[in-house]
């Protein structure tokens, strides 16, 4: 555990260091486009945060190189580290065109799909997954191949569309990583002794600490935005995470024998878990990712157009915050992950799980409440002898602030507002 808290430190410092210069750089550079009339923010935010973030990973593979642990399991015979310098190189340069002077979306997904492919190509592929009710199903190579890439363009787009609000796609990403280095630190240290899961462990600290590190500065009102840049990096991190567990797990290691009264027996962590978590954290902008695109296509429009109809958007549209509106998603997340996560877990262990899916839900009904409230008292109003809508939000003068400042949400989905 010490090395993986070192090599998480040294991201967060790098990355919350390096983002005051970068924000001070992109102002120079031009990346802090004039506010427009479709955005939240009033004053021109410059972009490419992703650079920070990039600089804080760097950083991390830095201080784990020197690591013994992660020297033997990670920088001696695995391609992770080269595959990752090319992979989120590409897209760093990617984003920061864009960032600065915008990419076509068709070339900036054939980009996505150059770096997922040679990753892919070296190495970080799936090469199994586990169907519940059916079983562990080896993938051939062509099928590898395809899937994989699919999965880690897919999970970049999904990032890149749920950045829409301060510290909104840092912070879930975040609870995502942070679920998935439970699991892995568990099968590593637990009695299945999984030592090849240090690599995607690895990769998970660092986005941690990416994430943090630059959520300082993003938090509401965000300073700087991550930009194409940062929320493609993050998506492409957390595709390779569920690939390395896939790639490098032998599915028989997650087995581990028991002894009892009649004899020894397996127990058998659920083998769809690696694939099946980091979606489950981002089990609301995937959704909200397919519904864009099957609204956008109805409508004749491309996939990829902006519309102001993304579920943060409608949060702030009926009266909430736009910090109340990133916790809610936060709270939601941490829910469905843990709720997940469950079905892993021994018995001894499952009051500490329940004991955080029972806070989550308390936050999360503590969030929706005052709205649900000022909601019934609107109805209320409206009855006959009641004050009336407009009345009764004469008392609210917080509430109309937060009506105002989501009047014009409509954004690109990369950029934050």
């Amino acid at each position: 555990m010490r090395e993986y808290l070192a090599v998480l430190i040294v991201s967060w410092v790098a990355t919350y260091l390096t983002t005051g210069p970068v924000r001070i750089g992109a102002i120079r550079f031009g990346a802090a486009p004039a506010v427009r009339d479709r955005d939240v923010h009033t004053t021109p935010i410059p972009r490419l945060g992703g650079v920070s973030m990039y600089l804080g990973m760097l950083a991390g593979l830095m201080a784990a190189a020197n690591l013994p642990m992660m020297q033997t399991w990670v920088f001696q015979g695995t391609p992770t580290v080269h595959a990752l310098l090319i992979g989120s190189g590409i897209l760093i340069i990617i984003g920061v065109v864009d960032d600065r002077w915008g990419v076509d979306a068709f070339i900036k997904l054939a980009g996505q799909t150059l770096a997922a492919s040679i990753m892919v190509e070296m190495g970080i592929q799936l090469t199994w997954i586990s169907i519940p009710g059916v079983g562990i199903i080896s993938l051939e190579p062509n099928l590898a191949v395809t899937v994989s890439v699919l999965l880690i363009v897919g999970m970049i787009n999904a990032v890149n569309f749920v950045d829409g609000l301060d510290g909104l796609a840092s912070g879930m990403v975040a609870i995502a990583a942070s679920t998935f280095f439970i699991y892995a630190y568990r099968l590593q240290t637990g009695a299945y002794n999984v030592s090849t899961i240090v690599p995607a462990a690895m990769v998970t600290v660092i986005l941690i600490g990416m994430c943090l590190g630059f959520l300082c500065h993003n938090w509401s009102p965000a300073r700087i935005f991550m930009g194409d840049s940062g929320s493609m990096l993050l998506g492409m991190l957390l595709a390779v995470i569920t690939i390395l567990e896939f790639g490098q797990i032998d599915p028989d290691q997650l087995k581990v024998m028991i002894g009892s009264q009649t004899g020894a027996t397996y127990k058998t962590v659920p083998g769809f878990l690696p694939l099946v978590l980091p979606f489950c954290a981002v089990a609301l902008p995937v959704a909200d990712t397919v519904m864009a695109v099957v609204r956008r296509t109805r409508a004749g429009r491309s996939p990829f157009s902006a519309d102001a109809e993304h579920m943060h958007h409608r949060l702030l549209q009926i009266g909430h915050s736009r910090r109340r509106a990133v916790l809610i998603m936060y709270f939601w997340s941490a829910l469905i992950s843990f709720t997940v996560f469950m079905v892993s877990v021994s018995s001894q262990s499952r009051p500490v799980v329940l004991g955080a899916m029972g806070l989550a839900f308390l936050g999360l009904v503590g969030l929706l409440l005052p709205r649900a409230r000022r909601h019934l008292d609107d109805r209320a109003g409206r009855k006959p002898g009641g004050r009336g809508r407009h009345a009764a939000r004469e008392d609210d003068a917080p509430d109309r602030d937060l009506v105002s400042s989501a009047s014009v949400v409509e954004g690109p989905p990369r950029d934050p507002s």
